[in-house]
């Protein structure tokens, strides 16, 4: 039996900006880790990746 890391799920905000015209997505427990997107759906997308180069540069510091 092997044990895997377990991944922490993180709550996304998604809204829409007027003042951008387009989408913020953000992890509200990751200070500073926001994206924007043309849809929903690549703000999240985008998010996803700025959540992960955040863990990245937090686990080498």
């Amino acid at each position: 039996m092997t044990s895997e890391p377990r991944m922490k799920h993180y709550h996304i905000n998604i809204f829409y900006s007027e003042e951008d015209e387009g989408y913020i997505a953000d992890i509200p427990d990751l200070k500073y880790c926001s994206a924007f997107g043309s849809t929903e759906e690549e703000a999240l997308h985008e998010v996803l990746k700025a959540k992960e180069a955040w863990l990245d540069a937090a686990k080498k510091e």
